[in-house]
């Protein structure tokens, strides 16, 4: 027999939420609720755990990423940085970006006084290669995280990036990537064993090609997906259990699923982009935001529309085929200091939950995702900043995200039916524990609404809840407003949620 059971967060309960601009905006309280949520508790599909992947590259001068991360004088990782990756816990981390199209693996593997510093081609600047293949798995190990490793695919074609000015070969092919699985994997392999390592370092997951449909003079479609089958046959020699994704973005996916289809097992693309690019006197550019702050929350929170489009039409590009999507780099792009500082404001972060919903929701064909360029010392779209020369690593906005989700996310995907205006939800399910991420995307109004588990009822709840005034920023790790509190929720009440808030709740069922 159906019950619908009635939860209640406490809502705000001052009169108004005052700006960091001086303006008092009143908080709308409602002690009726607004809508009944009505959830299917049969399983949907299946939520992939990488679908909350983060993504590292060394980003040379641009921005001190992984170098920055690294402990040169202890020659170990920074214990601050595994903390609080520790706490944001990715599924997965992904190495590799432009850097692969130039990236020599040999050059950082074995003893550190024989590595070879590399010239980064793209973001200008040495690495100094003390950070390697072992080095990467060790922090994936470290932090819980499957690897991720993106392959140098002939510098995808492109000559600017296969020979430097000085003369270094910088291109690879298909028998080099094959030594590096087998260097990763194979049990029994010598060269790693000599460099000290007697067990397989592991990593079952690689990725052929990083955007290489973008620009001029590099692989076309055809080219790059005969290659893709050269690369993926070499690979599968070395360790026939591998997964591997192929570039398919900018209209590719079809064509390379066509002709390389059975030796993949995705498609990748990317996504970076402005939300109010189309939009006169957008106020996300060269921090105009601080200036408007209401206009500023109107495009973020509609900022998942383009992304919206966009899966669509991925997802159309591989409909007949059933191929999946790895999303394998994805944040806002805004033009503007350090990418825009709006990036640190709250407003940001519950613009990114929406996104974050919207993988979820996508997660039958979306099964590898990501939001942040995971670690750095300066550029906004990172997961986590790491101040330099010293000072505690901590969470920006998008991380807060993403580590409340990470924590408070079932295996399975649900069915929702009749969310109140105002509130975007997605639910989830492991056992008899149903998850649901809800976001209030009103910047001024507490909207409550109840929840009805259909043929079941609900015999516990609890919620952890993420909220701040949308125009506060992160700027370090200390006097954080932004810890997930942790409320108790009564029966036979409305859940309260407060404005411009994220929260996790979860249902116990029976």
């Amino acid at each position: 027999m159906e019950r619908r059971n009635f939860l209640k967060i406490t809502g705000l309960s001052s009169a108004g939420i005052t700006l960091s601009s001086g303006t008092v905006i009143p908080v709308m309280n409602s002690s009726r609720a607004q809508g009944a949520v009505d959830i299917n508790p049969a399983p949907k599909f299946e939520l992939s755990p990488w679908l909350y992947m983060q993504f590292m590259e060394p980003l040379g001068v641009t921005d001190s990423s992984v170098e920055a991360a690294w402990d040169h004088s202890a020659d170990q990782w920074r214990e601050d940085v595994v903390q609080v990756t520790r706490e944001l816990a990715p599924g997965m981390i992904r190495w590799g970006g432009i850097l692969s199209s130039y990236y020599r693996w040999r050059e950082a593997v074995g003893p550190r006084k024989d590595r070879k510093p590399m010239l980064n081609i793209q973001w200008n600047g040495m690495e100094s290669n003390q950070i390697g293949t072992a080095e990467f798995v060790d922090f994936c190990n470290r932090v819980g995280a499957d690897p991720l490793m993106s392959v140098n695919f002939e510098s995808d074609g492109y000559p600017g990036w296969a020979t430097t000015k000085k003369g270094d070969i910088r291109t690879a092919n298909a028998k080099e990537a094959a030594e590096w699985v087998d260097y990763c994997n194979n049990p029994s392999n010598k060269e790693r064993i000599r460099h000290g390592f007697k067990d397989p370092l592991t990593i079952k997951v690689w990725q052929i090609g990083n955007e290489t449909s973008y620009g001029s003079n590099k692989f076309d479609v055809e080219t790059a997906a005969r290659k893709t089958v050269e690369f993926a046959k070499a690979m599968r020699a070395a360790d026939p259990s591998i997964k591997l994704i192929g570039w398919g973005d900018s209209g590719w996916a079809e064509k390379m699923v066509d002709i390389a289809g059975e030796h993949l097992d995705y498609v990748a693309f990317h996504h970076m982009y402005d939300p109010g690019r189309n939009i006169k006197n957008s106020p996300l550019r060269d921090n105009l935001y601080r200036k408007d702050p209401a206009a500023t929350w109107d495009i973020l929170m509609n900022g998942y529309k383009m992304h919206e489009n966009l899966i669509n039409q991925r997802r159309s590009e591989v409909s007949a085929s059933g191929m999946p999507l790895a999303l394998t780099e994805c944040h806002y792009a805004l033009p503007g200091r350090n990418r825009c500082e709006v990036l640190s404001s709250w407003a940001a972060g519950v613009s990114y939950a929406r996104l974050m919903n919207l993988h979820e929701r996508n997660g039958d064909v979306l099964k590898i995702a990501t939001l942040a360029d995971f670690c750095g010392t300066r550029w906004q779209v990172n997961a986590i900043m790491i101040p330099v020369p010293g000072g505690k690593s901590f969470m920006m906005p998008v991380a807060k995200i993403m580590s409340l989700y990470r924590h408070h996310t079932g295996k399975e995907a649900l069915e929702l039916n009749n969310v109140p205006d105002g509130l975007d939800i997605t639910a989830s399910r492991t056992g008899n524990t149903i998850f649901l991420h809800v976001v209030n995307t009103s910047r001024y109004k507490t909207i409550s609404a109840d929840f009805n588990i259909t043929g079941m009822e609900i015999t516990a709840a609890r919620a952890f809840e993420l909220k701040t005034d949308p125009e506060y920023e992160i700027i370090g790790a200390s006097n954080d407003p932004l810890i997930p509190k942790e409320r108790a929720l009564s029966a036979n009440s409305p859940v309260e949620f407060p404005p411009a808030s994220v929260s996790a709740v979860e249902l116990t069922i029976a």
